[in-house]
C-alpha cells in the first residue's frame, strides 16, 4: 500500500481501548488534569455536571488522540458517538441526538438546503485530503459508462470537478449514487466503471484491482466545518467544555507528531485492522500534507464553503441555493483565539 493511503475513517472503533490504555499509561508523565480555568476562558466554573454529545467519523479518532496525549481526564463528560459519514452526523445534530459534530463542507449545505437549520459552524478543523479519490476497474474510460459516487459527499465535488478537468459533464456518464461498501462491491462486479468515494473503501477497491484515474487531493479544501446545536450556543457551560476540547485535541495533536506517532499508528491499525507500519506511514504522510488543527472561523473558510455549495447548486443537486454564512458564527471565535493563544497553539 502507498505511504499516501489513509487509514479509514469509514469503520466503527470495536477492538482499541487495550491498544489505548496501553499508550496512555506509556505517556501518564505528560497527562493533565488542566481544567478549563486553566485551558479555556479563565473561568473557575465548576464543568462536572456538563456533557458534550460529541459525533466522529469513521472510528473515534478524537478520543484516541487525547488518550494518547493523556488529555482525556475532562472535567466534564463526553459522549461520543460514531458514524459512518458526516451526512448523519449532521442529521442527529439536526434531530437534537448531538450537541457537536464534525464534518467535510459538504454535509451543512444539504442539511440547510433540506429545511430548518438548528446548527451553527463555530470552528473549522484544518487536516489533509488524501485518500479521496475516482478508481476504476479494468477499463479506465468513464465516458458513456456507469460512474458510481457516494451522493452529498466530498466524492460527488470531486467527481464534478474531475468531469470538468476533462472536458465532459454529468450528461457524457451514467451517475449511480451508491454507499461506500455498496460502490466496491458494484466495482468489483463489474457493473459499474468507476467509483468516487473515500476512505477504507478506496483502499478496498485498489486491494481488489482497481487502480486511481482521478483524486480529490488537489480538489478539496482540506477545511472540516465543526457544528454545534443551536442550544449550545446558549449554554455557557457547554461553551466552556468545547473550547477546553477544541484545545486539548489541538494539543494532542500536537503530541503526536512530536514523536509519538508510533502509539497513534498502533490505536489506528487496532481499531481499522491494518499493519501498524501502513497505520504509521500514512498518518506521517497525513501530518506532512498538512498539521491537523482546529482554529476559529474565517471568511476565507466560508468562502470556500459558499464555492462547494454553488457547484452542487450548478449541477441541480440542491434544492434551493444556500448561502452559507447563514449558518455561521463567530460566537466562539474570540474566546477560542484567546484559549488557544493562552495554549501556544496556532490560531490559523
Amino acid at each position: 500500500m502507498s505511504p499516501l493511503r489513509r487509514p479509514s475513517r469509514l469503520i466503527a472503533l470495536t477492538a482499541a481501548t487495550a491498544a489505548l490504555a496501553l499508550a496512555a499509561s506509556a505517556c501518564a508523565s505528560h497527562s493533565s488534569s488542566t481544567s478549563t480555568s486553566d485551558v479555556a476562558s479563565g473561568s473557575s466554573a465548576n464543568l462536572s455536571s456538563v456533557t458534550l454529545r460529541v459525533g466522529v467519523t469513521g472510528w473515534n479518532d478524537l478520543q484516541a488522540a487525547l488518550q494518547i496525549a493523556g488529555l482525556d481526564n475532562t472535567p466534564y463528560h463526553v459522549d461520543w458517538s460514531v458514524f459512518s459519514g458526516g451526512n448523519l452526523q449532521l442529521q442527529a445534530l439536526q434531530s437534537g441526538a448531538l450537541d457537536v459534530a464534525n464534518s467535510s463542507e459538504i454535509p451543512p449545505v444539504f442539511a440547510a438546503a433540506g429545511g430548518t437549520v438548528n446548527f451553527k459552524v463555530v470552528a473549522v478543523q484544518k487536516a489533509n485530503t488524501l485518500l479521496q479519490e475516482l478508481v476504476a476497474g479494468k477499463n479506465s474510460g468513464i465516458k458513456g459508462q456507469k460512474v458510481g459516487y457516494v451522493q452529498n459527499t466530498t466524492a460527488q465535488y470531486f467527481l464534478d470537478k474531475l468531469l470538468v478537468q476533462a472536458g465532459l459533464t454529468w450528461k457524457d456518464i451514467t451517475p449511480v449514487p451508491l454507499t461506500p461498501n455498496d460502490g466496491v462491491a458494484a466495482l468489483n462486479s463489474g457493473s459499474i466503471a468507476a467509483f468516487a468515494s473515500y476512505g477504507n473503501s478506496i483502499i478496498t477497491a485498489q486491494q481488489q484491482g482497481a487502480t486511481e484515474i482521478g483524486s480529490g487531493e488537489q480538489i478539496l479544501s482540506g477545511n472540516y466545518p465543526w457544528e454545534v446545536s443551536n442550544s449550545l450556543l446558549g449554554n455557557s457551560g457547554q461553551q466552556a467544555a468545547l473550547i477546553d476540547l477544541f484545545v486539548r485535541l489541538n494539543k494532542a495533536y500536537a503530541y503526536i507528531r512530536d514523536g509519538h506517532q508510533q502509539a497513534y499508528a498502533q490505536a489506528t491499525a487496532t481499531a481499522t485492522h491494518e499493519p501498524v507500519s501502513e497505520a504509521l506511514s500514512q498518518n506521517t504522510a497525513d501530518e506532512a500534507e498538512v498539521h491537523t488543527r482546529l482554529v476559529p472561523t474565517s471568511d476565507a473558510a466560508i468562502a470556500s464553503e459558499q464555492s462547494v455549495s454553488d457547484v452542487f447548486s450548478s449541477i441541480g443537486a440542491l434544492p434551493k441555493p444556500v448561502t452559507v454564512s447563514s449558518f455561521w458564527t463567530t460566537a466562539l471565535d474570540a474566546a477560542l483565539t484567546k484559549a488557544l493563544d493562552a495554549a501556544g497553539e496556532p490560531t490559523s
